[in-house]
Parts: C-alpha cells; sequence; structure tokens
C-alpha cells in the first residue's frame, strides 16, 4: 500500500562537453538533432547541477526554483520531461496525482555556454525516475529537456545518435567508453565570461537551419565520418588523432555560426587568442597536446593530458594574467612552472589585458548522475516548503 508521506529525492548530474557538435535539430517539438555527436561528461566533484524533488499531498500546487530564484513552472520542457514520466510510470502510482516542488541550483555559471541546462535537465529526469520507479533507458526523455542533456546521463565518453524513427525514440545516448577508459585525460575550462550569452543555443540553431548552406552539408557529409574516427581515437587512447577532430568539428560549428543569417557569433578576441596559443603550443611539440572547443559561448573548453598540464596553466596564466588569484583557479589542484625562454620566443607569447580571464576551472572525465543521501534542498525551507521526512 503506497505511504502518503511525501518522497523526495536528491540528484547530481554532470556537464558534458561535446568534442563532436550538436547544432541543429530536424524536429523542434521533439528536440530531435540533424547529426550524431559525442561527448566526454565531466567529474560532478567540480561542475554538476544538484536537484531536489519533493512530492507531497499535502503541495497545493507545483513549485520551481532555480538558483535560488523562483521560476514559471509553464515551462514546455520541463512538462515535456514531466509527462513523458507519468507516462512511463505504473499509472496506479498514487504519487502521479500529488504537486511536485523542484530545487535545482548550479555550482557554475549559467546560460553561459557551459552546458547548464545539460546537466539541468539531466538531474531532473533522473530524479524523476527515482521518484516515479522508472527503469531503463531514460536519456530520450531527458532530451525532451534539453538535447544533450542525453549525453550527461552517462560518464565517460558518450555518442548520441540521432535515430531515424520520426517519434524520436531512437534518438538516443549510450556510452561508447567508461570514465576509467582514459584515466589522464584532463579537462580545462578557461571562463572567459560568466555571464549570459546573447545568443540562446536554441536561437542560434534554428537560425542556422533556416539560413544556413552549411549546415546540412556537415550533418550529411562530415558528421558521419568524424564520429566513426573520433570513437576509434578514444577507445585506442590517439590523443594527437582526437584532438585534431576535436579542434576541426568546434572550428566548423562557428563556421556555421558565421554563415547564419544574421550570423551568431559566440566566441569572443580572448576565445581566439586561446585557439591560436593552443595551435602555436602544439606546432611547437611537434604533434597535438591540447585541444580546444567551444560550444555556443566564449569560454574555452580545453581537452589534454595529464603530463601536459603543468606546463600548459603556466602559460595560460602567464599570456592571460588573473586580476585577482583568489577563486581563480579552481577545481583539482593546479600547480605552476616557469615558461623556459625558449618557449617564450618560439610562441611569440604576448601576454593580454589583467582579468582577460575570470577563472580556470581543471577537472577530468568522470561519471553520469548519482543519487546522493542528503534528502533535502536547503533551500525548500528557506522558501517555505513543507519538510518531509522520505
Amino acid at each position: 500500500m503506497e505511504s502518503k508521506n511525501a518522497k523526495i529525492v536528491t540528484c547530481v548530474a554532470p556537464v558534458n562537453i561535446a568534442v563532436i557538435k550538436y547544432w541543429g535539430k530536424l524536429d523542434e517539438e521533439l528536440l530531435i538533432p540533424l547529426n550524431d555527436s559525442l561527448s566526454g561528461t565531466l567529474s560532478t566533484d567540480f561542475m554538476r547541477a544538484k536537484t531536489t524533488i519533493m512530492v507531497s499531498p499535502t503541495l497545493q500546487e507545483n513549485k520551481f526554483w532555480l538558483n535560488g530564484k523562483e521560476q514559471s513552472f509553464d515551462n514546455k520542457r520541463l512538462d515535456n520531461c514531466l509527462k513523458e514520466i507519468k507516462r512511463r510510470a505504473n499509472q496506479e502510482l498514487p504519487i502521479l496525482n500529488w504537486k511536485l516542488s523542484i530545487c535545482s541550483e548550479n555550482n557554475f555559471p549559467t546560460a553561459a555556454g557551459l552546458a547548464s541546462s545539460a546537466a539541468g535537465y539531466a538531474c531532473l529526469v533522473s530524479a524523476l525516475a527515482i521518484l516515479y520507479d522508472i527503469e531503463g533507458d531514460i536519456s530520450s526523455i531527458a532530451r525532451r529537456g534539453s538535447g544533450s542533456a542525453c549525453r550527461s546521463m552517462y560518464g565517460g565518453w558518450v555518442h548520441w545518435c540521432k535515430g531515424i524513427k520520426e517519434d524520436g525514440l531512437d534518438s538516443i545516448a549510450k556510452q561508447i567508453a567508461p570514465a576509467s577508459h582514459w584515466p589522464e585525460m584532463r579537462v580545462l575550462i578557461l571562463v572567459v565570461s560568466d555571464g549570459k550569452k546573447k545568443y540562446g543555443s536554441t536561437e542560434g540553431m534554428k537560425r542556422g537551419v533556416e539560413t544556413s548552406e552549411l549546415i546540412t552539408y556537415r550533418a550529411q557529409y562530415v558528421v558521419p565520418k568524424r564520429i566513426e574516427d573520433i570513437s576509434e581515437a578514444i577507445k585506442k587512447r590517439d590523443f594527437n588523432t582526437f584532438a585534431q577532430i576535436t579542434m576541426q568539428d568546434s572550428n566548423q560549428m562557428h563556421a556555421i555560426c558565421l554563415d547564419t543569417y544574421p550570423p551568431c557569433v559566440y566566441m569572443t578576441n580572448v576565445s581566439h587568442a586561446i585557439a591560436g596559443l593552443v595551435h602555436a603550443y602544439n606546432s611547437y611539440k611537434g604533434s597535438n597536446k591540447v585541444a580546444y572547443t567551444f560550444d555556443a559561448g566564449p569560454n574555452a573548453c580545453l581537452y589534454l593530458l595529464e603530463p601536459e598540464v603543468e606546463e600548459f596553466v603556466s602559460i595560460v596564466n602567464y599570456v592571460f594574467p588573473p586580476s585577482d588569484p583568489q577563486g581563480y583557479f579552481q577545481g583539482m589542484p593546479l600547480s605552476m612552472k616557469d615558461i623556459p625562454q625558449d618557449i617564450k620566443l618560439s610562441l611569440d607569447l604576448e601576454r593580454h589585458q589583467v582579468g582577460s580571464l575570470k577563472s580556470i576551472i581543471h577537472t577530468k572525465i568522470g561519471e553520469g548522475p548519482q543519487i546522493i543521501s542528503d534528502s533535502t534542498c536547503h533551500l525548500l525551507n528557506d522558501l517555505g516548503v513543507p519538510k518531509q521526512t522520505p
């Protein structure tokens, strides 16, 4: 017999950083993409969404808070996820008729091009699935909230297959390698701006599909081979090939953004300077040691192996000096070293304005969503939601 007590679930879910980009939709309603994509899932130790959901017979209406601010529950994507979860649930569950309180928070900038919606919807759907006892693959449900959220449903390296069915049921994510597969892999997030970006991803993609001739060519002729090649590079831990494909694909996505009319410009002068620095460093090293990729925003996501981290971060710190070292370095510990004169000369290092970078986050490949032990979110009580014991 179903208990009348409230049920509370708290979940954390990761950011994912695509190396083959999702850009453009076949179906705006179902969020079916134009092409497959592939990403690395980042550790929740340093960048994560955290969501607490309470379902209770005492709640009078549905409520939703994001980062401490109440949001409208009348959100189409939220509604799509909730409807699909309830459709899959046992229809005899009394809690299907109870109201919800949802509290979500990110520990990194929201709407700044750092995949906050992917982490948020992966977290939401994971928590809902526990509440309503849903089993099996739920990445297609997360996709209904934010396309790339389906990739955050798994750890390690994740391939989002666009699928061929019109209903989108086969547009799902699958893991191609676990987080443990490439333990030396590291990620540096160079935060150029932590503010809200000018053009949202949804707007940029829609305008691109409507006006760019390059976007269709990329989806049909370029991405399938890149997915195959980078998957093989990941499986073989071939960083040189992995890095080249990653950078080429990032460049192509932003070329499409420029081919969009009017263009959607996400990268800044600092973004381009970071890309140039990566190419100069790789040229000096004689092979690809660092790979950049930029999502729909100015912030650089750099993939590199652990032995390169100290030297490259030291170079970045020299070229982009921080205005305030306090809180500038985040995530896994970082150490610095003096940059040899030959590197300064060979790379023709030019120092940029102090404070050009807001922060540097050092992280690694990690696991997918996790249900955590604490069953309440501090904001729930602060905002007057009844406290219940799960």
